[in-house]
């Protein structure tokens, strides 16, 4: 299978056109036609030279992945299947707010994890994805927005936020997914502070960014206080306490300045009591944090469900009465199984 070029810097697309005997700006003008331009052939990069697209062709591909089908949700949210250049298919999520224009991203094809609400852990788990093949859900959003009139209030056609929350560990794929956000910061504009990854608490990629003081959001999906309870919820990730994964989280806070976000799926009878509620308030502690209350989205499988509001309402209140910062995160895309916890690659 040929080489693409998506997931190279303009720096190492400037080392390839010279190393073709070009001057370095072609590898400018390169980046501009894949990561601006959106590019999908070379053909259609006209101000390349064409015995240097000839040349190309014959060793790389443009790489874009193949959109084998867009839903649109009532609520604006569109959800895309894409197929991989070798057949593996992600789902990639866009949501566009009056704001700004957000969009959710895959790092694997499936997911070793196995949370037990997550519908993603229940396509199995085949491979990781390129920094390329990461980037190019973006640019394949990007392209649906172009190619068809947002509704009224969204207005922003452009992306301007990314978070790492859809198929697949981040942090089991750090070096794929580092590189994907430095090519979303430094090719298509997007800032740091814009870009969110969202981990299941993989304590040593949580040092390692922190090590790395990067400037993005780092999102930390506990679900549950207590070891036993998250290892019920979370039954292949046994290896890390809760109390060292806040350990990590207090690192990163200490190295990036950075606000963490405790994301904590509500599940009805599970993990969504009073006691719960306390002894999430107690492990925090003076960590610099909010916490992100997910009502469950339901998913074809498990016989879990997401708690009536008043539940909610009293978890919710236990921890503000606690002075823990809260949000609650909207439900937006569960209509076309785009909601968090809902992605599966399948075909509609």
């Amino acid at each position: 299978m040929p080489k693409t070029i998506i997931g190279l810097s303009t720096d190492e697309l400037r080392a390839l056109v010279e190393k073709a005997g070009e001057p370095a700006y072609r590898g400018n003008q390169l980046a501009e036609w894949v990561y601006q331009r959106e590019a999908h052939t070379f053909g259609e990069m006209t101000n390349l030279p064409l015995s240097l697209r000839s040349q190309l062709s014959r060793e790389y591909e443009a790489g874009r992945s193949q959109i084998l089908s867009v839903q649109h949700g009532r609520d604006t949210t569109i959800k895309l299947l894409l197929a991989m250049r070798d057949g593996a298919k992600v789902e990639t999520v866009g949501l566009p707010y009056a704001g700004h224009f957000s969009c959710c991203v895959s790092t694997q094809v499936g997911c070793p994890v196995g949370c037990v609400f997550c519908a993603t852990g229940l396509s199995g788990y085949v491979r990781n994805l390129t920094a390329g093949e990461i980037v190019e859900q973006v640019l394949a959003v990007q392209e649906v927005v172009r190619n068809k009139q947002l509704p009224p209030g969204s207005h922003n056609n452009r992306i301007d936020h990314v978070t790492f929350m859809g198929m697949g560990e981040p942090l089991l794929n750090q070096a794929a997914t580092m590189k994907a956000i430095q090519l979303l910061k430094n090719e298509l504009g997007i800032s740091m502070r814009h870009l969110t990854l969202s981990t299941v608490g993989f304590v040593p990629g949580i040092y390692k960014l922190a090590r790395e003081k990067t400037q993005i959001t780092l999102a930390v999906s506990l679900h549950a206080a207590n070891d036993q309870l998250r290892r019920k919820l979370i039954p292949r990730v046994i290896k890390f306490s809760v109390t060292e994964i806040l350990d990590a989280c207090r690192e990163f806070v200490k190295q990036t300045g950075r606000r963490v976000t405790l994301e904590y799926c509500l599940l009805n009878g599970i993990n969504d009591g009073s006691a719960e509620a306390h002894e999430l308030a107690r492990a925090v502690g003076r960590l610099n944090c909010h916490v992100n209350l997910i009502p469950y989205n339901a998913v074809s499988g498990p016989n879990l469900h997401s708690p009536p509001r008043e539940r909610i309402r009293a978890f919710r209140g236990i921890l503000e009465s606690a002075g823990i910062p809260i949000t609650q995160r909207l439900q937006r895309g569960t209509g076309i199984d785009a909601a968090c916890g809902q992605l599966r690659n399948r075909t509609v």
